[in-house]
């Protein structure tokens, strides 16, 4: 049980001069910009880096990312139990210092390996190259992104989409000029001292605002989700009451909650292989790097569009018409991939498909668990989602490495991902909305 004095140190919520959700939107949209440095695209500008310093292929650093991502998708689900348990606050807080040091490491992990563990087995270099990702995505893709999303949705019920909307426009445009940021600190100063910078950001700032701002449910204030809002009757009639909240063993015997979650798995896996390789795949294509970087800021501005589209919509309309248009966008950007270089509007594939697909999973991974499911075990339910993504997102960079490797282009690894996104997309038009057979009963 959380202790209901704590989240009301070192103020209280209810004393807020306005509802206090809107502050936990603006914290918890920090928390998920903190995590960039354990997110795929925030790794990207430095697997050059890796390569050179650690004596190592393209294929053993994407088979040591790929083991720590999946090591770390099965501590997930634990995770969301600790979060239902111990609240947003103290979880942020840990994987906010976790992440830090971990990011220190990998700024010194050559001198770590070589000089003082005197390693030189290759073998050992990956495997501690296996630990280092482990840990970062364990703490920054996956416990920081999961305890900052949660808390946002715990304060808001009748708006949720529109409220997470606005967390989610900020989380794209960041996350597309994060590559160009890391990009310049690297070439300022050096890869190390980027990581550095970043180190300290994540681990010295951001835990102060934790402590001080971060709240769990709204109800251990004595609030209420959405604060004092209420709906008129005409749009009463469109929202999604949750008349259950199901636990994670009933959960997972849902047919819904399996292909949502696969779909979002797949963005996880394509997205993380596009950006683990953007340079890669467009330098084999034949294009210039400063075309990879800046592909994220047109890219982001069509995710924010339609992220500030359907936030709203997303309270009225069935989320499998989304889930469908989601993997229509996916199936766009894959194509693109695999005629880049070869056809003059490739990158308009990228740009648009990529765009929508990333727009809607801001929405969707923040609106879909809360209305099917219920608020009660959202942290256990929430944990086994991300657990796929994450496991998904771990395939992604060894398939397109493989597909370089063993076909030379990247086209093979994106005509695999098009063809699952074309068979989800079919199997979201048969999901339906568990609330909704209850409210026959």
């Amino acid at each position: 049980m959380q202790n209901r004095n704590w989240g009301n140190i070192p103020f209280h919520p209810k004393k807020w001069p306005f509802f206090y959700g809107w502050m936990v939107l603006v914290w918890g949209t920090l928390g998920i910009i903190m995590s960039i440095p354990g997110q795929t695209i925030g790794v990207s500008v430095f697997t050059e880096s890796l390569i050179h310093v650690l004596r190592i292929s393209r294929d053993e650093l994407s088979l040591a990312y790929m083991f720590g991502t999946i090591g770390s998708s099965f501590l997930l689900p634990w995770a969301g139990r600790q979060y239902d348990k111990y609240g947003a606050r103290l979880v942020a807080f840990v994987s906010a210092l976790g992440l830090a040091l971990i990011i220190c490491f990998f700024s010194q992990i050559d001198k770590v390996v070589f000089q003082f563990l005197s390693i030189h087995s290759g073998f050992l270099v990956l495997f501690i190259t296996f630990v280092g990702f482990f840990l970062l995505r364990f703490f920054g893709q996956g416990v920081l992104t999961l305890a900052s999303r949660n808390m946002m949705v715990q304060w808001f019920d009748k708006r949720r989409g529109f409220a997470t909307g606005f967390s989610n426009v900020f989380v794209a445009l960041t996350f597309s000029v994060a590559p160009v940021f890391l990009y310049f600190l690297m070439t300022q100063f050096s890869w190390r001292v980027a990581w550095l910078i970043v180190a300290a950001i994540v681990g010295l700032l951001f835990p102060v605002f934790v402590l001080l701002f971060y709240r769990d449910k709204p109800e251990d204030s004595g609030l209420m989700p959405d604060g004092n809002y209420q709906l008129s009757e005409r749009r009463k009639k469109s929202l999604f009451p949750v008349i259950k909240n199901f636990n994670l063993q009933e959960v997972r015997k849902n047919y819904s909650f399996w292909v949502y979650s696969l779909m979002l798995a797949m963005q996880g896996l394509y997205i993380t292989a596009f950006t683990f390789h953007v340079l890669s795949i467009f330098k084999e294509a034949g294009l210039e790097e400063k075309m990879a970087i800046s592909i994220f800021q047109p890219t982001a501005l069509v995710a924010v569009v339609i992220t500030l589209i359907f936030s709203t919509l997303s309270d009225y309309l069935k989320l499998k018409y989304l889930y469908v248009a989601m993997g229509i966008g996916a199936c766009a950007g894959a194509l693109g991939v695999m005629l880049l270089g070869e056809v003059s509007f490739a990158n308009l594939l990228i740009i648009a498909g990529n765009g929508v697909m990333g727009g809607l999973f801001s929405v969707l991974s923040s609106v879909t668990w809360p209305r099917y499911f219920g608020r009660m075990y959202l942290g256990a339910i929430s944990g086994q989602a991300v657990m796929v993504i994450v496991f998904a997102s771990a395939l992604g960079p060894i398939l397109f490495s493989q597909s370089l490797s063993h076909f030379g282009s990247y086209f093979g690894g994106a005509a695999v991902c098009l063809g699952v996104y074309f068979a989800l997309s079919i199997a979201s038009f048969f999901t339906t909305n568990p609330q909704e057979g209850l409210k026959k009963v």
